[in-house]
C-alpha cells in the first residue's frame, strides 16, 4: 500500500502567518506613530508662527492706539527762486514723530533740522509750491529731509507728517 503523502503539521503554519501578521501590524502602528508626531510637529510649527504674527499685529495695535506726538517748529521766512518778481514765503509747521524720544530728538538738533528745511524751502518757486500738489510734494520733501540721520547716527528719525499750520507766499 502506498503511503498517503504526510500533511503539513498545523501548529507550524500557524506561526509563519501569525509572524506576518505581528509583522504589518508592527508596520502599521510605526506609520501611524510616524505620522501623527509629524502632524503635532507641523501644528506646533504653526502655532508658533501665529504668536509671533499676533505679537506683531498686538504691537502694532499698541502703536496705533497711542496718542500721536508732534513737534511744532518755529515759522520760517524764506527768499523764494525768482521769476516773474521777487517772493517770499511765510511757513509755520508741526511735524509728527512716532514717540517722545524723537521729540526730544529734534529738539536737540533744531538747529541742524531748520537749517535743513531752509536750504529746501528757499530753492522753491513760488509757482511750484502754490497748488495743494505743490504743497503735498512740499510736505513730503520735509518729511524725507527730516528723517536723514543727524549726526553720527545711523537710523532714521521716525516721522509719519508734515502739517503746515500757516502758509503763505508773498
Amino acid at each position: 500500500m502506498a503511503k498517503a503523502p504526510a500533511k503539513p503539521e498545523p501548529a507550524a503554519a500557524a506561526p509563519a502567518k501569525k509572524s506576518k501578521k505581528m509583522l504589518f501590524i508592527a508596520i502599521g502602528a510605526v506609520l501611524v506613530l510616524a505620522s501623527g508626531g509629524a502632524g503635532a510637529w507641523f501644528y506646533i510649527q504653526s502655532s508658533a508662527g501665529h504668536g509671533e504674527k499676533d505679537k506683531k499685529q498686538a504691537t502694532e495695535k499698541a502703536e496705533a492706539s497711542k496718542p500721536p506726538v508732534f513737534a511744532l517748529l518755529e515759522p520760517f521766512v524764506v527768499n523764494l527762486q525768482p521769476e516773474e518778481s521777487e517772493k517770499y514765503l511765510q511757513v509755520a509747521m508741526t511735524i509728527q514723530v512716532k514717540d517722545d524720544e524723537q521729540a526730544e530728538l529734534l529738539k536737540l538738533h533744531m538747529p541742524e533740522v531748520r537749517s535743513r528745511l531752509l536750504l529746501l524751502l528757499s530753492s522753491k518757486k513760488g509757482s511750484e509750491i502754490s497748488t495743494s500738489d505743490g504743497k503735498k510734494l512740499l510736505s513730503d520733501e520735509i518729511v524725507a529731509q527730516v528723517k536723514v540721520p543727524f549726526g553720527g547716527r545711523h537710523e532714521p528719525q521716525k516721522v509719519s507728517s508734515v502739517f503746515f499750520t500757516s502758509f503763505v507766499i508773498q
